[in-house]
């Protein structure tokens, strides 16, 4: 294990990039300064990134607008430090409906969620490596400014073992069960123990494929090590470790009695005012509930939607800020904020979605007013949290600009000597039509289209429409979940699809060089989805391909479209004096195909990673046998499955070909 930040690359800061590093370094060596580094795309921001990080060498967070986004920064960050801890922090939830009650229609809509396992482990995962390690990166979401519990709290729960001192057994399972680890001595798994012997075994929730052994000699740890769990193989001998709990929200036994008790006090103001007030209902309805919760409480030291009391666990008064994520890192870490005209507002919108909602069920008996407490940061709470920032982006926003002092840090050439595609303005009137004739000759070169619409439903209709064409097109949109996103964009790559139909998730940073063509249907409807800084940044899609070029369809020119091709004109003119300045021929970007976000959640160990790039001839005999399996399917009318056969062989062919290239 390393404490300092390693970058791994065999490339050198070229074009802006060498100035742009020097200037952020410069400019962030104070632990409250904010920069913006305004970098077109394709021209290396997250090298650049790379670079400042390494020399800081301080913690960062780095904070995407969406999952998708953050996992394909992930995975960049990743290979960039592969020594380091790298880790990911999004929301678990693969499926969210939040508690809310209509007045109206006097529904009461219950919570309902499918966590994601995977993902609550890898957030576990940065927690704990925050906490015991200095050279940590932590790509998140905005979901990292949500409640998450005290990070004193979760740190002095963890168990601190040290070979060669004492410890009685029943004192370690006692520790285990209190921070919420089940026994299981079958069907063993991440955040569960199990006793063999004089020794206890337990698989840490933040870790994949290793599990610890603590080997005890009467009342004294003989032994640390982490092994695997399938072979028993030690990986690790550690004279030192850290179990830290199954969730953020666990709490010590101490604090369980004072919270029902204040918990209580606030019930019973609160019930009393309802009843004076007349409001007889709404009064019984919330004493049940939280008498309820009460009883779970003493039972089981836990309780559903226990984060709403998370005020009275942690001792906090009424509008002091939660402990998020932020509160892990220390004072002195880097945050960088990515695409930092989408981040910010969400970041400073979402308290405000989130209080509206839990004010009716405050007012209608189904929460306690301390449930306004277990909410996102606001905007006066984040900005003193992050400390040193780099806003980065293509296209910064008025926020960033007002909050920073000095001009933008520019990074507009690109070491490729790519140039800002050429924008064609064509009809609205026939666009799906002429979208269709336009992707033909693109991807008959072997290249890939990416088609934004206005809402899901026209890009499902239009997803349909080419497919029945024989364009293989696929949809992505915000109910795709964040697995599948990281695995369509990188099937996209591989060629099993061609063409990828889209909203505003095609928008701000995806990394797609085999994109030649991007089409933007209806870009004269102005709006958030066609302002100047959405189509600047959709224009960015097609940067990286020497070929790429865009095509607006507009009735009209709008003020948007005028800024755009402004913008653009400028950037062109740039590059090119550049390129003839330093005789380069425009090139475009080539990358490796990383695995997609699902196949690094489920192995990071090298072994695994190997597992994953068979040999060409295991490849060969896997194509062959996945064909006989889609033949048996079709003929079956198993038509499902025989796609799903279809894709995984397109899948393994183009992994065949990058033997070749």
């Amino acid at each position: 294990m390393t404490s300092s930040f390693s970058l791994v690359s065999d490339f050198e800061p070229r074009g802006d990039q060498p100035q742009a590093i020097e200037s952020l370094v410069d400019g962030l060596q104070d632990p409250a300064a904010r920069r913006i580094l305004l970098g077109v795309t394709g021209s290396g921001k997250t090298f650049t990134v790379a670079n400042v990080i390494q020399r800081l060498q301080v913690p960062t967070l780095v904070l995407a607008p969406n999952k998708t986004l953050a996992g394909q920064l992930y995975g960049e960050f990743r290979e960039l430090f592969p020594h380091n801890a790298v880790e990911y922090f999004v929301s678990y939830y693969d499926y969210f409906q939040p508690e809310a009650y209509i007045p109206s229609s006097d529904t009461y809509i219950e919570k309902d969620a499918r966590i994601n396992d995977r993902i609550d482990r890898l957030r576990n995962g940065a927690t704990a490596a925050l906490l015991t390690r200095k050279d940590v990166i932590v790509v998140a979401s905005v979901s990292c400014i949500y409640g998450l519990g005290d990070p004193e709290t979760y740190k002095g729960l963890a168990l601190n073992i040290r070979e060669g001192t004492p410890a009685k057994r029943e004192d370690i399972v006692r520790g285990l069960v209190r921070t919420q680890h089940a026994r299981a001595e079958i069907d063993f798994r991440p955040g569960s123990f199990r006793l063999r012997g004089p020794a206890v075994e337990v698989w840490p929730i933040h870790e994949q494929d290793r599990m610890l052994r603590i080997e005890l000699d009467g009342d004294l740890v003989d032994a640390l090590m982490y092994i695997d769990p399938l072979t028993g193989e030690i990986l690790e001998e550690p004279r030192e470790v850290s179990v830290y709990p199954v969730g953020h929200y666990v709490q010590p036994e101490d604090r369980i009695p004072q919270a029902q008790v204040s918990i209580r006090e606030e019930m019973e103001k609160q019930v009393r005012a309802m009843r004076i007030a007349g409001r007889e209902i709404e009064a019984e309805r919330l004493e049940r509930r939280t008498m309820a919760d009460l009883e779970d409480l003493e039972e089981l030291g836990y309780c559903s939607g226990i984060e709403n009391y998370s005020a009275h666990f942690e001792g906090r008064a009424p509008g002091q800020p939660p402990f998020t994520l932020l509160n892990y890192f220390p004072r002195d870490f880097l945050c960088v904020i990515d695409e930092s005209h989408v981040t910010l507002p969400q970041v400073y919108g979402m308290v405000r979605g989130d209080q509206a909602r839990k004010r009716n069920l405050i007012e209608y008996g189904f929460r306690l007013e301390s449930a306004l407490e277990n909410r996102p940061l606001a905007e006066k709470e984040f900005e003193p949290l992050v400390g040193r920032v780099m806003y980065l982006s293509a296209t910064p926003g008025y926020r960033e600009q007002a909050i920073v002092t000095e001009p933008p840090v520019e990074q507009i050439v690109r070491p490729t000597g790519l140039v800002d595609p050429p924008v064609e303005i064509r009809p609205a009137m026939g666009q799906v039509e002429d979208a269709l004739a336009s992707i033909k000759p693109v991807i008959d070169g072997g290249e890939r289209v990416l088609v934004t619409t206005l809402t899901k439903r026209s890009a499902e209709d239009l997803t349909e429409f080419l497919q029945e064409n024989s364009i293989k097109a696929r949809y992505l949109h915000a109910d795709i979940d964040t697995l599948e996103r990281s695995e369509l964009l990188r099937d996209l790559r591989l060629g099993v699809f061609d063409v990828l139909v889209g909203i505003n998730l095609l928008r701000e940073g995806l990394d797609l060089p085999e994109v030649a063509l991007v089409l933007v249907l209806d870009a004269d409807r102005e709006g958030f989805l066609r302002s100047t800084t959405s189509l600047i940044q959709t224009c960015g899609r097609a940067a990286r391909n020497a070929h790429g070029r865009v095509v607006l369809y507009a009735d009209k020119m709008t003020k948007s479209i005028n800024a755009t091709l402004e913008e653009a004109d400028r950037r062109r003119e740039i590059q090119e004096a550049y390129n003839k300045e330093h005789g380069i021929v425009p090139r475009t970007i080539k990358k490796r195909i990383v695995d997609s976000l699902a196949t690094m959640l489920g192995s990071e160990s090298e072994e695994d990673e190997t597992h994953h790039a068979p040999r060409e001839e295991e490849i060969d005999a896997k194509i062959a046998e996945l064909e006989k399996q889609m033949l048996v399917a079709a003929s079956s009318l198993d038509f499902e499955q025989a796609i799903r056969l279809r894709d995984e062989v397109r899948r393994l062919e183009a992994a065949r070909l990058e033997f070749h290239s």
